[in-house]
């Protein structure tokens, strides 16, 4: 694991952005698992700026999003598919046949999961996988569990997740309960890992995620196994883990 210390949110989701730049560079084939929320908004304006600078090209690329509401259409300003692409599709040049999320508004779990399991086995796995750390450790929406579990599937989301959440939403009744996400296996099969922390409320979780036991209850802990994993984290929230931290 490789950590690199950012001065603050502006400047963490620069390098991270970069990192993924360099990736889109070396194989402009190659298939992004990208994330959504408030820490990877800032990497996404970084990107579609590159493009239009005539920096990046996209039109190759393949994505799997990590996530999706269960029961919100692609319409819905809060589904994660229109987060995806008022953020970055509709500002690059990318293929819409080439981006992929769950289909939130299939009802039938298996299905959906199975489906989204076969998308990702087609574009034989992942190249670059792009994280954001939640409050409770979560990654995708793998909550705190008993267990990894391995592939796409449906999960009731937890107190903390649905009151992080209901900013987005005019009431905490509107935040769904379910989600589909992506597997541990899944994500742990990526070539390269990117996970992105920023600010002092992060700075627990993130002591305990790259820190602290590997476990379910903490469900980032288990990247602690791959080979392959960058953390960028600006200085509030590696402000508990300093001595383990090199600056880039």
């Amino acid at each position: 694991m490789r950590i690199i210390k950012a001065k603050d949110y502006l400047d963490m989701s620069r390098k991270a952005a970069n990192i993924i730049s360099a990736q889109i560079i070396m194989k402009p084939d190659c298939v992004l698992g990208l994330a959504t929320g408030s820490s990877v908004i800032g990497i996404y304006e970084k990107l579609s700026k590159w493009y239009v600078k005539g920096d990046l090209d996209f039109s190759k690329i393949t994505s799997v999003n990590l996530d999706e509401y269960k029961g919100i259409s692609k319409e819905n300003k809060q589904s994660y598919y229109y987060f995806m692409n008022e953020k970055l599709f509709s500002k690059v040049n990318m293929n819409p046949n080439q981006t992929f999320l769950p289909d939130g508004m299939e009802s039938d779990s298996d299905k959906v999961c199975k489906a989204y399991d076969k998308i990702i086995e087609k574009c034989q796995g992942i190249d670059l996988q792009l994280l954001g750390l939640g409050h409770n450790g979560h990654i995708g929406f793998n909550e705190p569990n008993e267990v990894f579990e391995a592939v796409t599937h449906c999960v009731d989301l937890t107190d903390s997740t649905i009151n992080a959440n209901k900013r987005f939403f005019n009431n905490i009744d509107e935040v769904p309960k379910q989600a589909y996400t992506m597997g541990i296996k899944t994500i742990m099969q990526a070539n390269e890992i990117v996970v992105v922390v920023s600010g002092a409320d992060k700075a627990v979780i993130l002591q305990q995620a790259f820190f602290g036991p590997i476990t379910p209850k903490v469900q980032a802990s288990i990247l602690q196994l791959h080979k392959n994993v960058i953390v960028v984290a600006d200085e509030a929230a590696l402000s508990l883990i300093e001595s383990h931290s090199n600056k880039m």
